[in-house]
């Protein structure tokens, strides 16, 4: 299939994932249910419905983080690396700033990608990479978690004298990112190529910057799926936010 084709399947399949999860917060076993009980509801509903989308693509092999890694996707073609529900936590307390990825893996790099955002009523994608926004007047803003900012976020905001703000995944917070609600998103301390693969390639297409923290590539589809950390900004800040975390890298003080 050509890329355009994979990146409408993309947005579609993120699409209807996050209308079935909307849906699932209408139920009474939903309402009803504590947090941890949401949050299990929404990961294995969602885990079955991409599942079984994807398996009638015999040729393609998933990654996903609610499956059993599937070594055979290290010498495949094609690999599909999805977040069925990125931001459990947000969506069991009923907040929107959750996502669904979708990503496409093929030939050593991602080429298509989509990431819904439910609680919006938007699905951004690589088939059609919204266009960057205008850089708003003022201070840098920094996405970081709400619940448990890295400390280099914090380190480097204080040196470029920017506001850090909290919401909550992964993926919402590069959509902040591609939208223009934030101008960066720095992460330390863990995350896993689901985490990032279909935000990185919708915040790619858009025109912006992606790479580790020390500016080296994002690298998908690896023996160990484990992807640490990641910036994700407007280009023109790439320079000047990556030279304040490698000043923190120097003093020793990234976690």
């Amino acid at each position: 299939m050509d890329q355009r084709t994979d990146a409408e399947l993309a947005r579609r399949l993120a699409s209807e994932t996050g209308a079935l999860l909307l849906r699932l917060r209408q139920t009474p076993a939903w309402t009803e249910g504590n947090l941890d009980a949401r949050r299990e509801a929404g990961d294995a509903a969602s885990q079955r419905f991409l599942a079984a989308e994807l398996a009638t693509r015999s040729s393609d092999l998933v990654l996903s983080e609610e499956a059993a890694d599937d070594q055979r996707r290290l010498a495949a073609e094609r690999v599909w690396i999805i977040d069925p529900l990125d931001g459990t936590r947000e969506f069991a307390e009923g907040r929107s700033d959750w996502a669904v990825h979708v990503a496409l893996w093929q030939h050593g790099d991602l080429v298509a990608g989509a990431v819904a955002l439910p609680g919006l009523g938007r699905t951004l994608s690589t088939a059609e990479p919204p266009p960057r926004s205008v850089q708003k007047q003022g201070r840098v803003r920094i996405a970081v978690s709400r619940t448990r900012a890295p400390a280099i976020a914090t380190q480097v905001a204080a040196r470029l004298v920017a506001d850090l703000v909290p919401m909550g995944s992964a993926g919402y917070k590069v959509a902040a990112v591609v939208l223009g609600e934030v101008d960066a998103y720095i992460h330390a301390g863990g995350q896993y190529e689901w985490d990032s693969a279909a935000p990185v390639a919708v915040a790619r297409a858009a025109g912006l910057h992606t790479s580790r923290l020390d500016g080296s590539p994002l690298l998908y589809n690896q023996p160990d799926p484990y992807l640490a950390d990641l910036v994700v900004c407007r280009p023109e800040l790439a320079d000047p936010l990556l030279a304040a975390i490698s000043e923190q890298v120097a003093r020793g003080s990234v976690r």
